[in-house]
């Protein structure tokens, strides 16, 4: 474990306050915060998952997604446990929202991985990157001295100080916008849309910066949604920022069934109108 970052004792007894992200948990002695892995140790809060990965595979680019990133290469991707979102669709649960094994790995063991399999960068993903921010921020840096870009895929749930201090090594990122309602964050992610939409517009002025919504049958899939989130991308990031259109399956607690293709093809028409790169994902 190592003591993390953006928190603050409270006055209460053993109890802090974490800072990193929009949930502002207050954590008393023993407990963690919403994320699970943020964990208060007698007024000191500690993550669990520093160097500790449960994922590590050479993936394809294209996969992240990033289309307009390095397109056509590999990239070394870690990933830990847990989220500071509780979506009830998610669609990576088994290790998002459950407790994986987990191995050690030094920031200078990922470096030296990457630089051996070719790879040009290293990429935070699988499960939320922004919660295991201590050990993205270490490595992060040490890449950047050794010639590596790194990429984030992220939700997009971090406030704004930690996002300031981790943006200048971070090269690319692709930003999971997941409705356009505030009702569907609050309600089904167990979050707020406003810091996800302030990521998004604070990350594409310093990095490359590609969008993902995933389309889920009744729950974000009208042509209004559709319009709005088309339109605040091309308003507010450009019309050339790259959108992913991704297609929902059946997975965790949800049972709807998978996203008709229609309702894609629908979805990438709309877009189309305004964004210069649109994509459709799990077709």
């Amino acid at each position: 474990m190592k003591e993390a970052s953006y928190y603050e004792k409270t006055g209460a007894v053993k109890k802090v306050r974490c800072h990193l992200c929009p949930n502002e948990c207050l954590i008393a002695d023993g407990k963690a915060g919403s994320c699970r892995v943020r964990i208060n140790r007698k007024g000191v809060l500690y993550s669990e998952i520093y160097g500790r990965v449960s994922s590590i595979a050479l993936d394809p680019i294209e996969k992240k997604p990033l289309y307009h990133y390095h397109p056509g290469e590999m990239i070394l991707s870690l990933g830990t446990k847990r989220c500071n979102l509780r979506c009830d669709f998610c669609q990576n649960w088994q290790i998002s929202q459950s407790d994986p094994p987990l191995k050690n790995l030094t920031s200078e063991d990922a470096v030296s991985k990457a630089k051996e399999a070719g790879s040009f960068a290293l990429c935070y993903t699988y499960n939320e990157p922004f919660i295991w921010y201590e050990y993205v921020l270490d490595t992060a840096r040490l890449a950047k001295e050794e010639g590596l870009d790194n990429v984030l895929v992220t939700n997009g749930y971090i406030n704004q100080a930690p996002l300031e201090e981790i943006l200048p090594f971070i090269d690319a990122m692709n930003i999971d916008i997941k409705s356009m309602e505030e009702d569907f964050y609050e309600k089904i992610c167990r979050g707020r849309l406003k810091p996800v939409l302030d990521t998004a517009k604070r990350a594409a002025r310093e990095s490359h910066v590609e969008i993902t919504n995933l389309i889920i049958p009744t729950l974000n899939d009208g042509d209004l949604h559709f319009q709005k989130l088309v339109n605040w991308v091309a308003d507010n990031l450009g019309s050339h920022t790259p959108l992913h259109f991704s297609r929902y399956f059946p997975c965790y607690k949800r049972e709807i069934p998978s996203t008709p293709i229609e309702t894609m093809r629908r979805a990438e028409q709309i877009a189309k109108k305004r964004l210069k790169n649109v994509y459709l994902g799990n077709v």
